[in-house]
């Protein structure tokens, strides 16, 4: 089954299992009740932001859409054991999938944060939205060059770079000039 399509139906289904309205879900997160839908009906694949938000309204974790927890002990992700990438798309509605999530906690249970080796395509797009939601971020450049819009600044990130924030501040990350990157980030949301 497509990754993308498990994501929309588990907030479907976590939606209406808490008897929240998609209205209800839409006010509460700040999103659009049209978006809310597309992503439910599996047509538009989220961000992170939107998800985060949607994940808070819910009361879960943001791993509960991206996963099935069932390990309470250590979890060892091999490299030559890697499961599928999960796509998102950037914050722009009908937009393509220009990141892909290798999760590295998949199968854990009750974790608080949300560690992914990320590969970046390369985008032509100039034009960022930002968003911001409750939480930390940690980014490390893996391959390529990373340029994170953080509030008013813009860093450069290179090869072994790092960057430790507030997501809560309006943010945005991508490939920096059209060139594919690959970065290690750790993010943490309360619940």
């Amino acid at each position: 089954m497509d990754t993308s399509k498990i994501v929309g139906e588990k907030i479907k289904a976590l939606r209406e299992d808490k008897s929240i309205s998609i209205e209800e879900l839409a006010q509460r997160s700040g999103l659009a009740i049209e978006q809310i839908e597309r992503i439910e009906n599996n047509i538009d694949i989220p961000s992170l932001a939107p998800l985060i938000k949607i994940a808070r309204v819910l009361g879960v974790r943001l791993g509960t859409f991206l996963d099935d927890q069932d390990e309470v002990g250590p979890v060892v992700c091999r490299k030559k054991e890697a499961k599928d990438a999960i796509s998102f798309s950037n914050n722009a509605i009908h937009s393509r999938k220009h990141m892909e999530y290798h999760s590295l906690s998949k199968s854990k249970a009750d974790r608080h944060m949300e560690p992914f080796i990320i590969d970046v395509m390369p985008t032509q797009d100039t034009d960022f939205v930002l968003s911001s939601h409750e939480g930390e971020e940690f980014i490390m450049v893996m391959e390529g060059i990373m340029e994170i819009s953080y509030g008013k600044n813009t860093y450069l990130l290179e090869e072994g770079d790092s960057i430790y924030y507030d997501s809560i501040v309006p943010h945005h990350v991508h490939a920096y000039e059209g060139q594919a990157a690959k970065i290690l980030a750790v993010i943490y949301t309360p619940i």
